[in-house]
């Protein structure tokens, strides 16, 4: 089965729905009343830290067109490698500190990308509803269970990257400061496996200290804003890797692995490749 998630409800858990009280609703997905009912009460602020309580956590979503959105993906992929080999100070290092960055970074690199080029997309929830929920619901069967497809995601996880985008789109972050984000970004000093990390740690630190620099110049000395920014940049480490290659690139990869395919696209060539 499917239902289209209105774009709106991102903002909150998907779990606050009108008919989480039901007893039909209840019966149909095994949940005890009482529980409900402390959910109600208490939920929203669990919720909002991963809470096992949630249902969001079991309910799993593809994309509504795949094909238009995993085209853009795509494209904000490619430019996101551009922006990495363009630039000298990473090709510098030795090439095992390259592939751990990489393997650390791409996700939220990724996701930044996104923000920049305001890549928004729409949800198909997909379910295999019980043997009772179907029999109640006169469903055959045998019916197909959508939930077989390689191409799904945990909703929680795609939430968690919608939040971020409307956040990053909120604060209409220009040009000049995605350039130096993504700086911050590639460039982690909490790799601390890192050989060159006391290099690393100084490249992060010139970038940090242009965009202050940058927004102290262009919004007024407005280091709120700078302050805001870089706690969106910690969020974006919590977006789930698998979550985004499942959702974006399975049509394109098949069997094949992103990693190998950004290695192999930035030169990066370690023994077992």
């Amino acid at each position: 089965m499917a239902t289209k998630i209105p774009a709106e409800k991102f903002r909150k858990c998907q779990c606050e729905t009108h008919h989480a009280t039901s007893i039909l609703y209840q019966i149909l997905n095994k949940e005890d009343g009482r529980e409900t009912k402390w959910q109600q009460q208490y939920g929203s602020a669990h919720r909002s830290k991963g809470s096992k309580g949630c249902s969001c956590m079991d309910r799993r979503v593809v994309l509504k067109t795949p094909e238009a959105t995993c085209r853009r993906a795509s494209e904000v992929l490619l430019k996101t490698l551009t922006f990495i080999r363009n630039l000298p100070s990473f090709y510098h290092m030795p090439w095992d500190d390259q592939l751990v960055l990489i393997q650390q970074n791409w996700t939220p690199l990724f996701v930044l990308g996104m923000a920049q080029e305001r890549v928004d997309f729409e949800l198909r929830e997909i379910s295999a509803p019980s043997l009772l929920k179907k029999v109640l619901l006169n469903q055959p069967l045998t019916a197909t269970n959508e939930l077989g497809s390689s191409l799904e995601a945990s909703l929680a996880e795609v939430q968690k990257i919608k939040n971020l985008l409307w956040k990053f789109w909120d604060l209409d972050i220009s040009a000049k400061e995605y350039a130096y984000l993504k700086g911050i970004t590639l460039f982690n000093s909490g790799c601390h496996v890192l050989k060159w990390l006391p290099y690393v740690q100084t490249l992060q630190q010139e970038a940090q200290q242009a965009l202050m620099e940058f927004i102290s110049t262009m919004f007024h000395r407005n280091l709120g804003r700078f302050a805001w920014i870089l706690q969106l940049i910690a969020s974006l480490q919590d977006i789930d890797a698998d979550a985004i290659e499942e959702l974006f690139f399975r049509p394109i990869l098949g069997e094949g692995t992103l990693n190998v395919l950004l290695l192999e696209t930035l030169h990066i060539k370690p023994d077992w490749l």
